[in-house]
């Protein structure tokens, strides 16, 4: 395995309410130097998989400002401080799709362009669902869209569902149902 740069240099460039972009000098094991620039981790998030019973996903229909549409997705949100992620997870749940979770498993953590971003996500798949609300931070109720999981195939058709997490989280979700049942996942 490769030995890790030496970081010469960090300054920071860019602020805003929610980013920080620092620049890093980095030396490497065979002396090349390179500055890049990265958005150093903040607070972790949870992307949950809500199953609302064995034939049914709940999912989720909100604006991205990133993408400047709506977007169907799965709901997510970060860990504050202090918070145990499970109970993120759980919090998230109840505040955009309006049910608590009885069964709270993790399937997985994911980064996204690891490159550029300190960010990661642990993926959560929920069960044994119940009616719960909590009050979310959303400038606008949103929608709930129930989706077949022998359906997936036209979720991942559409336009509006590409998220990579989202994504990462179906797959997961899917081998882990495929073991369950005793079948052989897909690859």
């Amino acid at each position: 395995m490769s030995t890790s740069p030496k970081i010469l240099a960090r300054r920071l460039v860019a602020r805003s309410r929610l980013i920080r972009v620092e620049e890093v000098d980095l030396e490497f094991a065979n002396g090349a130097r390179r500055t890049f620039e990265r958005i150093p981790g903040g607070a972790d998030s949870v992307l949950i998989v809500p199953l609302l019973d064995a034939h049914t996903l709940l999912l989720i229909r909100e604006y991205g400002a990133g993408s400047e549409r709506y977007e169907l997705g799965l709901p997510k949100g970060i860990v504050e401080p202090g918070e145990d992620p499970m109970a993120a997870a759980n919090r998230e749940l109840q505040e955009e799709v309006g049910y608590a979770a009885r069964d709270l498993q993790v399937l997985g953590r994911v980064s996204v362009v690891p490159g550029y971003l300190g960010h990661r996500s642990l993926i959560v798949l929920a069960r044994t669902l119940y009616p719960s609300r909590l009050p979310g931070d959303e400038p606008e109720p949103i929608e709930v869209v129930p989706w077949r999981l022998d359906a997936l195939d036209a979720l991942l058709a559409r336009d509006d569902f590409d998220e990579a997490r989202s994504l990462a989280a179906l797959y997961l979700t899917e081998r882990l149902l495929a073991r369950e049942r005793g079948a052989a996942p897909s690859a």
